[in-house]
């Protein structure tokens, strides 16, 4: 059985969520940058209107900005539900000051994204694909991305498919940058 939509809960990151969980510097943003399971993160919308060299790759690829945005709109308030039952688990204050804005800042990241999606894969930025094993040749990036996938589904993924992925993320780039550190209960 292969990839289904109705497997995927879509939560977007915005761009300022990427640079400072990945810590990326301006220099950073200059090289050539590879996100593994980015979905429908506005990252890469954004860094290319920069003019720089960014490719995202995720399975949810394969479908079309309707299919995504109806599954987006069928999993937002659960995911929302969710949120307010466990906010006491998150650390509240910053740029995401209380529960209701991570809302607002998923959709706003997810709505940039949905606008640049058709145009992106005809540019080669966004890709069908996913770990642990990648449609890159070695060396093809400088550095790869992953948010909030590895580490993070632990009880999902065997460490095998963790150190797949790791060494495949590897062999596309010289440095790799996982956010968090941390599986889905908060253990390290």
């Amino acid at each position: 059985m292969g990839f289904t939509l109705d497997k995927v809960v879509p939560w977007g990151r915005s761009y300022d969520e990427y640079i400072r969980m990945f810590g990326l510097t301006e220099g950073d943003l200059e090289l050539r940058v590879l996100g593994c399971g980015d979905g429908p993160a506005a990252f890469n919308s954004a860094l290319s209107k920069c003019g720089s060299n960014v490719v995202s790759v995720d399975p949810i690829y394969v479908f079309d900005t309707a299919q995504i945005r109806s599954r987006v709109s069928d999993t937002y308030e659960a995911v929302m539900t969710q949120m307010r039952k466990n906010k006491n688990d998150y650390v509240w204050g910053g740029a995401i000051p209380s529960v209701e804005q991570p809302g607002n800042v998923r959709m706003s990241a997810m709505e940039i994204f949905l606008a640049d999606f058709e145009t992106g894969k005809q540019e080669g930025r966004y890709i069908a694909g996913e770990l642990p094993s990648l449609p890159f040749k070695s060396g093809q990036f400088d550095i790869a991305l992953s948010s909030h996938f590895l580490f993070l589904y632990s009880a999902h993924l065997s460490a095998e498919f963790h150190l797949q992925a790791l060494q495949e993320m590897l062999r596309v780039a010289r440095e790799v940058r996982v956010f968090p550190l941390l599986a889905l209960d908060s253990t390290p």
